[in-house]
């Protein structure tokens, strides 16, 4: 992917999993107006698109490559035919997958308690 590419839009749904091999992607939210804000910067090993992977809802946020970045996509048909022949792999992946959206949830709980702390301006941080 080259700068600037978009990789998931953001009200969009598909069914593939990506893993970010080299470059970064910027997680980008729409904040209204036309504004929108950088959530997050994926990394190397990082996946992207994990929830929309599993569930085929719409995605939450636009994924664009910060510089030329190389993903790898796993596409939920061909991940799903690996059932029956290879389970430990099926296993595995979703293991990463429950792995990746918990450090997601773990981040955003930081974050909520960070403004909570600083809007209420206790513990001294602030």
């Amino acid at each position: 992917m080259k700068d600037g590419e978009v990789l998931i839009q953001e009200g969009h749904s598909d069914n593939s999993l990506h893993v970010v091999m080299s470059g970064m992607l910027a997680v980008v939210k729409e904040s209204g107006g036309g504004e929108s804000a950088t959530l997050h910067i994926l990394k190397i090993g990082d996946l992207a698109g994990a929830l929309g992977f599993i569930d085929g809802l719409e995605h939450s946020a636009t994924l664009t490559s910060i510089g030329d970045t190389e993903v790898f996509t796993l596409r939920r048909e061909s991940f799903e035919a690996l059932l029956n022949t290879d389970p430990l792999i099926v296993y595995r992946v979703m293991r990463s997958i429950v792995r990746s959206v918990h450090a997601i949830v773990r981040r955003m709980n930081n974050q909520y308690v960070e403004l909570t702390n600083y809007i209420s301006k206790q513990h001294g941080r602030y």
